[in-house]
């Protein structure tokens, strides 16, 4: 447990910064299971709309520090390939 006043404010910080985070990461974990929802159910117009609404989202994560580059990087990049695929089926 923290002793100094400064260590408690910190320890509240980190708290209060951890939960923020934590519903971040959950957003744009939710943005990325509707696209798949929509891959999923076969239509690709609302696939793709709802991937052009997903991507700005998991950038901005990725500025945040709530994800690393390469990760967001590879799902825009697999979910794009499966929505693309879409359309030629």
């Amino acid at each position: 447990m923290a002793n100094s006043p400064q260590a408690k404010k910190r320890a509240r910080q980190n708290e209060k910064n951890r939960k923020h985070n934590a519903s971040l990461r959950s957003m744009a974990r939710t943005y990325m299971k509707k696209v798949d929802a929509k891959i999923k159910a076969g239509n690709h117009d609302e696939a793709q709309a709802a991937l052009k609404e997903a991507q700005p989202i998991m950038d901005s994560m990725v500025n945040k520090g709530i994800f690393a580059k390469n990760k967001i990087a590879r799902h825009k990049s697999r979910l794009n390939a499966k929505t693309k695929a879409l359309k030629s089926a």
